[in-house]
């Protein structure tokens, strides 16, 4: 219970600077766990599809990637969608079809990662900004009577101003973290679905090759 009590006395101390690091933590926390959970590999690129395009050789029915690529709802699946329903146009265009649909898709999986980014940068500036705001309290009581010149309670008034800055890196580090994790993740699968893509347009233009 006096855990808990502490806890409570950590954040109310930390004034209104607090709360707006509680709401910054939440909407991370949140954008870490939907990305976490959207960009698993095996919705991005399930191996059903990628096997299948793997072992498609020059002349081959698409009919199985095509359906396996319409029923996985996924990202590869959507890119190679594309591809397969412009075969009847050059394939510049539809090279240039599929990079537009692949940009799509990236976008999509970014999606959420300008928040983490945005608090990377803001938490600890609002910690700051928190932390100031408190010492000029504490400085502004100093000879404001026996209270304000007692050594201790500015002490604790210090300590207590520090909180907002010790939250705001606490927010801030999680979310670098994360975000520099799921850019890369990112950047590794959309190399591996350009790679495909570029394999299945060679065996659909074989004279291209």
């Amino acid at each position: 219970m006096e855990a808990f009590q502490g806890a409570v006395n950590f954040f109310v101390h930390g004034g209104p600077f607090m709360v707006l690091l509680l709401l910054l933590s939440i909407s991370a926390g949140t954008v870490i766990l939907l990305r976490g959970f959207a960009l698993r590999e095996r919705l991005i690129m399930p191996s059903e599809l990628e096997e299948a395009v793997l072992g498609l050789q020059p002349g081959d029915s698409l009919q199985r990637v095509s359906s396996l690529a319409k029923q996985s709802n996924s990202p590869l699946g959507r890119i190679i969608t594309v591809c397969l329903q412009h075969l009847n146009w050059p394939r510049q265009e539809n090279v240039e079809a599929v990079q537009v649909r692949a940009r799509h898709e990236v976008v999509r999986m970014e999606s959420g990662m300008a928040m983490l980014e945005m608090t990377t940068g803001v938490a600890p500036l609002l910690g700051l900004l928190g932390t100031l705001s408190g010492l000029v309290g504490v400085f502004a009581n100093l000879g404001g009577g026996a209270s304000g010149g007692d050594p201790i309670a500015v002490a604790r008034g210090i300590a207590e101003a520090l909180n907002t800055t010790i939250v705001g890196l606490a927010v801030a580090a999680p979310s670098l973290i994360a975000h520099n994790y799921f850019q890369r993740k990112i950047e590794t699968m959309a190399v591996g679905m350009e790679g495909l893509v570029a394999d299945l347009l060679a065996k659909c233009y074989p004279e291209h090759r």
